[in-house]
């Protein structure tokens, strides 16, 4: 008698939660240099990273990023160099 494995039919890829990378608001950096964070450290445009900052400032926290957990962690260890204050959820 010969063994032949049977598989599971489903064959979809499985599904990885997206998460949210949010900057914070703080007391200590200014517009300009937020700015020039995330247009050098996440590939923003100019005009995308002055929104972000803008909305931060007035709500508290903006999504600057949406994607993979650990692509977002490597994105936060990065700003949190240049002393930006974000979470993820």
């Amino acid at each position: 008698m010969e063994y032949t494995p049977e598989f599971s039919s489903y064959q979809g890829k499985a599904k990885i939660k997206q998460k949210s990378l949010y900057l914070l608001n703080d007391d200590v950096n200014d517009f300009d240099y937020v700015i020039d964070c995330l247009v050098l450290v996440c590939n923003h445009t100019p005009i995308q990273a002055e929104q972000s900052t803008v909305i931060t400032h007035y709500r508290g926290r903006c999504v600057i990023k949406e994607g993979d957990f650990f692509d977002l962690m490597n994105l936060k260890k990065d700003l949190t160099l240049y002393g930006l204050d974000l979470e993820i959820l």
